[in-house]
């Protein structure tokens, strides 16, 4: 199953007053919906120990989940990555490049205690909303692939 969100603050993420959209891929059934979304919000988790909790704390618009197809492909040791939700947004990551030569670069952040991943390689991003009640328009900003290894814990480790 795959699932999906946009979020939108208004300021710096910590301030709160954030916003989102969750997707869920339509061919859950009832239980898996309800596990996914609690899972999503940080409902199923120690307090605060994964990403979840601390972006869904931060959130005080929340919309109704949308159940709909959810295209998602990535090849994070290529920086490589696409979303789509048809009708709601469009990503595209690639990796960042030199600014002289235009050639490929690769960047790290290495965080072996980290609470969403131990290593993340650092991209470019666009996504753009073509629907629904949130609006995003970002071309060639930040982004992070990286592999997640998650339990109602926080990070997996080893």
């Amino acid at each position: 199953m795959k699932i999906a969100a946009i979020f939108k603050w208004p300021a710096a993420i910590h301030e709160g007053n954030g916003e989102a959209l969750a997707f869920v891929d339509e061919r859950a059934d009832e239980k898996q919906r309800d596990a996914l979304l609690k899972i999503m919000t940080g409902q199923d988790t120690d307090p605060f120990a994964t990403m979840f909790a601390v972006y869904a704390s931060t959130v005080t618009q929340m919309h109704e989940p949308v159940f709909t197809n959810v295209e998602f492909e990535v090849d994070v040791d290529g920086r490589r990555g696409r979303l789509s939700v048809p009708g709601y947004v469009e990503t595209t990551g690639e990796p960042i490049r030199n600014k002289v030569s235009g050639e490929e670069s690769r960047a790290q952040i290495v965080l072996p205690d980290g609470f969403e991943y131990e290593v993340a390689d650092i991209g470019s991003a666009s996504s753009r909303t073509t629907g629904g009640p949130m609006q995003v328009d970002f071309s060639d900003t930040y982004a992070q692939f990286a592999n997640l290894h998650l339990n109602s814990h926080g990070v997996v480790r080893g």
